[in-house]
């Protein structure tokens, strides 16, 4: 979508350089693009290049990994995903390995037998490049879980990303004392969703946006908390001022953690956001926690990551 195209069509150029400056502009300090496949993993990687203050992943979505077999080599396919994943860290660019894990409300993109066949295989990844997991869980929780702590030794830590789930698939999450859960717009969507979220502490949680999805609608829960708005516009009607409608943009982060602050009671939206920030650079930027992220804690700046 930030190429301008919506399912195949081409609605108006592509604004990466203006989703970008919005990003900046709205107290963003790093973006890192999800990889979902080798070849999107490859992708992330090149966009990842372009800026200082972008980072990627690799790895193999859940709805994706009929791709190891369809390849016709899954050793091979895997040992592919590995040597651009050593290429990125080289390049200081690779932070995670994912996006992995399971998704079983869309098991017409993958049977569960081969979404785990290959999340597990992924943890080989992880412990082999020594990186974080950024993980996916929709309706398989139970499953998720039970993998995750058979291969705990194998990682140094995760964020379960984009969590819509129980509170019974957080407090799992959270028995896992390196996993950390994140909250987007899909996690604000039900009153459920944000009695869920009351019970994840501030320590153990990060926000993003999951861009071009995951925007927070006119109908979630969430939306009376939010005080932040940009001006948006039709994708037939693109302007580069505005956002398009519909299409989630990393500086609306900012909206993520208004709904959390409120939801959670937080008057402190700033120091909330520094926490979160701080949990994030324990994950991804750990060689940063002697330096920048303990400096903004201290300092009071205001900085909020995606």
């Amino acid at each position: 979508m930030f190429k301008g195209i919506y399912h195949g069509k081409q609605c108006h150029a592509a604004d990466i350089p203006t989703v970008l400056a919005r990003a900046w502009a709205a107290g963003v300090d790093r973006i890192i693009v999800t990889g979902g496949s080798l070849k999107e993993s490859r992708e992330a990687l090149e966009i990842a290049e372009t800026d200082g203050r972008l980072f990627c992943t690799v790895g193999v979505h859940p709805t994706r990994c009929r791709e190891f077999e369809e390849s016709g080599d899954p050793e091979g396919h895997f040992q592919a995903l590995l040597a651009l994943a050593k290429e990125g860290i080289a390049k200081g660019k690779v932070v995670a390995v994912g996006e992995c894990g399971l998704d079983y409300d869309r098991l017409h993109f993958c049977p569960s037998d081969i979404q785990k066949k290959y999340f597990k295989k992924q943890f080989e990844l992880a412990e082999a490049v020594k990186l974080p997991m950024f993980l996916h869980m929709r309706a398989a929780g139970e499953d998720l879980c039970e993998i995750v702590s058979e291969n705990l030794y194998r990682f140094p830590g995760g964020v379960t990303h984009s969590f819509t789930g129980t509170a019974e698939d957080r407090d799992k999450l959270l028995s896992f004392d390196k996993m950390f859960i994140g909250i987007n717009g899909c996690s604000l969507k039900a009153s459920e969703n944000l009695e869920v979220l009351q019970g994840i502490p501030a320590e153990r949680m990060m926000i993003e946006t999951d861009s071009p999805y995951c925007d927070i609608k006119n109908t979630h829960a969430g939306i009376n908390f939010v005080n932040s708005v940009w001006p948006s516009k039709k994708k037939e009607k693109y302007e580069p001022d505005s956002t398009v409608k519909g299409r989630n943009e990393p500086c609306l982060l900012r909206q993520v953690l208004e709904v959390v602050a409120g939801c959670k009671g937080i008057a402190d939206i700033e120091g909330l956001s520094k926490t979160l920030y701080h949990n994030t650079c324990k994950l991804f930027f750990p060689q940063d926690l002697d330096a920048s992220a303990d400096a903004q804690l201290e300092s009071g700046k205001a900085v909020q990551n995606s």
